[in-house]
């Protein structure tokens, strides 16, 4: 299939949010499966897949996307202006809520928070039995991606909490601060009845993963995606 970017956005140094529009796509995917791009790159074919990172909803999609300057296929991404075209296939996965939805916690780091804002659009209002709790690390502050409108959302919907935390934190950053695997148990408690999704970085994955596992939480209610 072929979509059409109609703008990008830099969200975070080196971070773009893109909107493509395609009249092909008919937004059949389930919150948190992903696109596979493909493009020629100085005559050879690449092909790189990124989760969606908006609703589903019309004939667009979101992506959101790091550049990696010694990478080939970022740069390319990051070159194209609003108008230029892309190739792309899917969706993909089953990085998805499971059913049925339980209370869940949300595990983020960096662009892994991508298919997160997918399920946090669509998924709020569809469930407010569910108790749904973000937790998403960066670096910098600068670095929390979609900030603002995860703090709406909480202040919208009593079913959502947002806790952001810093490695590296300013004077002025007044939250929390060290890696999400300190942060775990702080929400989810003695409850072994959550699911919990993670998406990020494969060292921070593993690790949530194996401190879950060792808290005595069912493998089954361990979903998660690694970016690398």
């Amino acid at each position: 299939m072929r979509a059409r970017l109609i703008a990008s956005r830099e969200i975070a140094p080196n971070t773009r949010h893109f909107d493509f529009e395609s009249e092909e796509w008919n937004a059949a995917f389930v919150p948190g499966q992903f696109l596979s791009l493909t493009a020629e790159i100085e005559g050879e074919e690449i092909t790189r897949a990124y989760s969606i990172a908006s609703p589903p909803g019309g004939h667009t999609f979101a992506l959101c996307a790091n550049e990696v300057h010694d990478g080939r296929f970022s740069p390319w991404l990051f070159s194209l202006a609003p108008g230029d075209e892309i190739d792309f296939k899917g969706p993909y996965g089953a990085f998805i809520l499971r059913r049925p939805v339980s209370d869940s916690l949300f595990v983020a780091t960096g662009t892994g928070i991508a298919p997160f804002r997918s399920m946090i659009h669509s998924r709020l209002r569809e469930h407010p039995d569910r108790q749904f709790t973000l937790i998403f690390g960066v670096r910098h502050e600068h670095g929390l991606l979609y900030h603002d409108e995860f703090l709406a959302a909480a202040h919208e919907f009593p079913n959502f909490a947002y806790h952001p935390t810093l490695t590296r934190p300013t004077d002025s950053w007044h939250g929390r601060q060290g890696r999400v695997q300190q942060h775990l148990f702080e929400f989810l408690g003695d409850r072994r009845d959550v699911d919990v999704y993670i998406c990020g970085l494969r060292e921070m994955v593993d690790d949530v993963r194996a401190k879950l596992k060792e808290s005595g939480l069912d493998r089954k209610r361990i979903i998660y995606e690694k970016y690398d």
